[in-house]
């Protein structure tokens, strides 16, 4: 095999690794919109399947779960694998999603949402350790660009459910969202390999030299005494601050996420912008997700991660304190699409760093950690965005709400330790 035709099948061994990684966070952006899209639909009066209350405690539910499974599934992976575990994460949670449009009380749909939720919060954290390892030095480039299924996913459900709602209802689209799954567990049985260092840490030298010479990236050697993989690790002198921080930035990151995807329209609808104005502004704030996750990698990887998240997070909160401002449609526009690109990618910045930042055996550790506390972030999000509607000040004060947690995330990044790449 000449040096070149080597290289190309490095990397495309390597790229099925990110392409599937990409796939299963599609499947995770599906999650995110998915019972939003539907729960005008299961809460109508035509034929209801539950109440109002009832689907605020399945949302809450789904993403309890989520974050237990961001909690424990990184420690899991660290300790058992990286392929087995987002190979069962990717099998649960397909089959609970389909169990979820055969639910037939409300309580059984929250109980199928809650354990979905543990599968699909451990999909994450995995996915973003294993193209770190894969990406031969390009470890904001990697991650940012899987992160990008995240929004692909929220934009593609939206559309499908303008399609298939009418069709099949709401059970429909459960199942619709379920399938995919189903063909990817397979693809990954076959084409996704085990992590190197997974592998070198359990002894099984031999594998982890094939898996690091069929894929062309260099076999980190682990150093003696290094840590294994414990949640008490992360809390080691060296590493407390950074890991503090983390958390910090990421519990402020994923509120903006969730707040913005659940209650932007309504603020626009506050701001006198109207209601199908307002949904084509969360549309246009997630394609420009999309764009600013395949720049800030770029930009992260150039100038270093941490920079390039507190740079995110500051330009964030200003474009959010900017948007308190009543402004024609034509400046409207290109401001929420900059408010998408800098805000949503600004949080796979910090997963990105955290990923770069520990070694590689705490590394889904210290991700999943984060993902979980974000998560958090994630549920008080949509209740700080519904209470400060449900009080008439969701105009501009929510944007000022928003523009301030933006600032403490910046805060919190600058206080990382070092300069990851």
């Amino acid at each position: 095999m000449t040096p070149a035709s080597a290289t190309h099948d490095h990397g495309a061994k390597a790229s099925w690794v990110v392409t599937l990684c990409w796939i299963a966070v599609i499947l995770d952006g599906f999650d995110l919109v998915v019972l939003g899209a539907l729960i005008p639909t299961m809460t109508g009066s035509a034929a209801p399947f539950m109440t109002g209350g009832e689907a605020t405690f399945i949302s809450t539910i789904g993403l309890v779960g989520m974050t237990l499974g961001a909690l424990s599934i990184g420690v899991a992976t660290d300790r058992f694998g990286r392929r087995h575990s987002l190979i069962w994460a990717v099998a649960a949670f397909s089959l609970l999603t389909a169990l979820c449009g055969l639910a037939q009380t409300p309580n059984q749909l929250a109980l199928f949402r809650f354990l979905a939720g543990v599968g699909l919060g451990g999909c994450l954290p995995t996915a973003i350790a294993m193209v770190t390892e894969f990406s031969r030095g390009k470890a904001g480039r990697a991650s940012t660009t899987v992160m990008t299924g995240y929004h692909v996913g929220a934009v593609a459900t939206a559309l499908l459910a303008l399609v298939l709602l009418p069709i099949t209802g709401w059970r429909g689209m459960f199942i619709a969202g379920a399938i995919p799954g189903f063909v990817l567990v397979p693809l990954m049985l076959r084409h996704l390999a085990e992590s190197p260092a997974y592998l070198l840490a359990q002894g099984r030298r031999s594998e982890a030299e094939g898996v690091a010479r069929a894929h062309g990236i260099v076999l980190a050697e682990p150093v003696v005494g290094a840590p294994k993989a414990s949640i008490r690790t992360l809390f080691a002198p060296d590493m407390l601050r950074t890991t503090v921080a983390i958390w910090i930035t990421s519990f402020m990151g994923l509120l903006l996420v969730y707040a913005l995807n659940s209650w932007l329209p309504a603020l626009m609808v506050a701001a006198d912008y109207g209601l199908e104005r307002g949904l084509w502004l969360l549309l246009l704030l997630n394609l420009g997700a999309v764009c600013g996750l395949l720049v800030a990698g770029q930009v992260g990887d150039r100038i270093g991660l941490k920079r390039a998240a507190v740079i995110w997070f500051a330009a964030g909160a200003v474009l959010l304190a900017f948007l308190s401002w009543k402004m024609p449609v034509s400046l409207l526009y290109p401001a929420v699409f900059l408010t998408g690109c800098l805000v949503f990618s600004a949080q796979v910045l910090v997963y990105a760093y955290t990923a770069a930042h520990y070694p590689a055996g705490v590394r889904a550790t210290a991700i999943g950690m984060s993902a979980g506390v974000g998560r958090l972030g994630a549920i008080a999000g949509p209740l700080i965005g519904g209470t400060l509607v449900s009080m008439g000040i969701g105009h501009p004060w929510g944007f000022y709400v928003f523009a301030l947690v933006g600032l403490i995330g910046t805060l919190a990044m600058s206080m990382t330790a070092g300069r990851a790449r």
